[in-house]
């Protein structure tokens, strides 16, 4: 292996946080991480990581090959690119994080639509609504619902993301229809996510800004389940039309206070802001936002 190969192994090394999960993400025996590092500073002459049993520490020395190692391999990256410019195919991994509800039912179309596009070229997915590091996992890419607020990337907006206040007919007929937001606090609130979101946050007809606070007996992190839940006449649910679409189009669940606005926000696909973006990154990115542009099927009556 050359040179520039055991720099991507450090790099790697650096990035995801220790040997044994580098090893993992490149798909290679820990052994050869190892070893690989050791020709690296064996050829270089300096100890680039200090080995504790618990973690790996930059030197010195390290942080400052680490520094220039960064800018050297986006270069080459970029000179890759130069030559697919015109034309070429894109090949390689592709390394992506998408949430769970909206990857599993609405990008697995447009991934396998993207896949036949482009036979050479290795998609790694991750569907997770974590909040992922991706330079410590490797990704060249995430998808991210959400209003953005990590200044440490770049993104790109995809689609953008409409909310509604949802209920069953059967739970309404039983408990009563909602007239006014305050009614809302006389009603069961399904909440969304792991208990740290507190309120729903809705427009009223003269445009003035309404917190319901939530106070409901159940909470989950999976959307999917919570629509069932709602289905199933449990309370209220705001959620993602992209998950409630067909449950609104069925009847089983209608919309409450639909005079009300709530604020929409996006999926977008993000990417370490001081990284060069690989011509794979980009060309999925402009697939999906062609993809998508007047795909949002969901959202149609």
């Amino acid at each position: 292996m050359g040179q520039l190969e055991n720099i991507q192994v450090f790099i790697r090394i650096v990035e995801a946080g220790g040997i044994g999960k580098a090893a993992e993400q490149m798909d290679l025996a820990k052994s050869a991480v190892s070893r690989r590092l050791a020709e690296l500073e064996s050829k270089l002459g300096a100890q680039l990581l200090q080995r504790t049993t618990r973690r790996l520490n930059l030197t010195e020395a390290g942080k400052f090959y680490y520094e220039r190692a960064i800018k050297l391999l986006e270069s080459v990256d970029e000179m890759n690119d130069f030559g697919e410019m015109e034309g070429g195919e894109v090949e390689g991994v592709l390394r992506l994080s998408v949430p769970m509800s909206f990857g599993l039912t609405h990008l697995s179309s447009a991934l396998e639509v993207f896949s036949a596009l482009h036979p050479k070229l290795h998609l790694q997915i991750d569907f997770s609504d974590r909040q992922v590091d991706m330079i410590a996992e490797g990704l060249d890419l995430a998808l991210r619902i959400s209003e953005l607020q990590d200044s440490s990337m770049q993104a790109r907006k995809i689609v953008p993301i409409q909310f509604a206040l949802l209920a069953s007919p059967e739970y309404l007929k039983q408990y009563g229809v909602p007239k006014h937001h305050n009614d809302l606090q006389n009603h069961q609130q399904l909440r969304y996510g792991n208990g740290s979101e507190d309120r729903w946050r809705l427009v009223d007809p003269e445009g003035r800004k309404v917190n319901i606070h939530l106070s409901g007996k159940m909470s989950a992190n999976n959307g999917d389940f919570l629509c069932k839940m709602a289905i199933n006449g449990h309370g209220l649910v705001m959620l993602p039309t992209f998950i409630a679409w067909q449950a609104l189009r069925s009847g089983a669940l209608v919309k409450v206070l639909p005079e009300y606005k709530i604020t929409s926000i996006a999926a977008y696909a993000v990417y370490p802001q001081n990284r060069f973006l690989p011509k794979k990154s980009r060309v999925l990115i402009d697939f999906l936002v062609d993809y998508f542009k007047d795909n949002i099927y969901w959202d149609k009556n």
